[in-house]
């Protein structure tokens, strides 16, 4: 099959979203598809077009932004070329884009997909909520174009003002995860890179520093997990410096963990080789998340694959992976009291996470099964288009 993904977001940039999708593709080429990606050249140093672990990546100059998203005046008309070149086209939402690649692929009677991974959230301002009107408007009428909508879980899709309108087009595939094996030696190099103590007790976050996180309520938690256990620490991975449309919250929060001291510690963007490091010497994982723009949280997974247990928000979707292993702590939205009580309890039970369990989340959120479930999907819509 000659498939063409389509997103906003792309390797180099990191989010779930991108992870996702580049984990989808690569192992997609795995199988012996040729999978293109059509995406924006956000970084202007980036190449405009490289082959890149069996996927060809075509990126589009940005002209200008409007709050995290772009303006790409070449979209439509590469767009249509590459759609002309495939068989299946796959369109991952939220992007501005989304209408005009959904309707180009109708006009050369493609079969489409929509991946769906969160609804939308913006700044305060009238050009961001503009942009956000516009944004949702390109969403819906990309999905409803589309032959199918995939989403991770039907709990978030059934609680989604978005996706409850797609509930008959919904086929539900887990998120793509991937785990290194690392030695005991890589773990000590990385507590000596980073200087981290294993002996304190670690909470763990993996994330962008965004306002959607709710990393103000684990800030605010910390006094009274403290009080419980002294040496407590924080260690926090992901970008957390030049957040595209984040400017506003980093000012806001990073006053909040400065009064922490050493109790926070940032280590920015890692390896997945650290990361893997990471999740290994975490007493505790937090997702602390506080909407829909969340709507499941791999790194829940990739922490629980490693041993780590998890204290994570109720939120549809989010709380899916503690409920369905019961590894961790679920607590009310927006609430460090409830936060900090999770946490503690978590820390003060010792939960340790059956191997069995483990090799059975590797197992079932593979790409390459994952890969296997878009296969079957695609040559099922492609069968029907004749």
């Amino acid at each position: 099959m000659r498939i063409l993904i389509i997103l906003t977001y792309y390797k180099p940039y990191k989010s779930g979203l991108t992870i996702y999708a580049q984990r989808q593709a690569e192992a997609l080429a795995e199988l012996g598809h040729e999978v293109s990606v059509l995406t924006s050249q956000f970084d202007r140093n980036l190449p405009a077009s490289e082959f890149d672990n069996g996927v060809k990546i075509h990126r589009l100059p940005v002209a200008f932004r409007l709050s995290k998203g772009v303006v790409m005046p070449q979209m439509p008309f590469k767009a249509w070329k590459l759609i002309s070149q495939s068989d299946i086209v796959n369109c991952h939402l939220p992007q501005a884009d989304a209408a005009a690649a959904g309707l180009l692929a109708k006009l050369q009677r493609k079969p489409l997909v929509s991946t769906y991974h969160c609804d939308i959230e913006m700044p305060e301002g009238i050009i961001n909520k503009l942009a956000g009107w516009g944004a949702r408007l390109a969403n819906y009428i990309c999905a409803r174009l589309s032959d199918a909508v995939v989403h991770n879980t039907r709990d978030f899709a059934e609680h989604s003002e978005f996706l409850s309108n797609f509930l008959d087009k919904l086929t539900v595939i887990n998120p793509p995860i991937v785990v290194e094996e690392i030695s005991s030696e890589e773990i000590d190099q990385f507590l000596t890179k980073y200087q981290i103590d294993p002996g304190k007790k670690i909470i763990g976050m993996v994330a962008r520093l965004a306002s959607e996180k709710g990393v103000e309520y684990l800030v605010e938690a910390m006094p009274k997990i403290l009080k419980s256990f002294e040496d407590a620490q924080v260690v926090f991975v992901g970008n957390y410096q030049d957040v595209i449309g984040e400017g506003a919250y980093k000012e806001k929060i990073m006053p909040m963990i400065e009064l922490l001291g050493d109790h926070w510690k940032f280590l920015g963007i890692v390896s997945e080789t650290e990361k893997t490091a990471f999740y290994k010497i975490c007493d505790v994982l937090v997702l602390p998340s506080i909407n829909s723009t969340e709507s499941f949280g791999m790194v829940q997974v990739e922490g629980m694959i490693c041993g780590a247990p998890v204290v994570t928000t109720d939120l549809p979707g989010v709380r899916q992976p503690v409920k369905s292993t019961g590894i961790g702590k679920i607590v009310r939205i927006k609430n460090s009291q409830a936060l900090a009580e999770g946490i503690i309890q978590v820390l003060d039970s010792s939960y340790v996470v059956p191997e069995g369990t483990a090799i059975s989340l590797k197992e079932e959120y593979s790409p390459k099964r994952v890969a296997r479930s878009y296969e079957s999907l695609y040559e099922n819509l492609l069968g029907k288009n004749g």
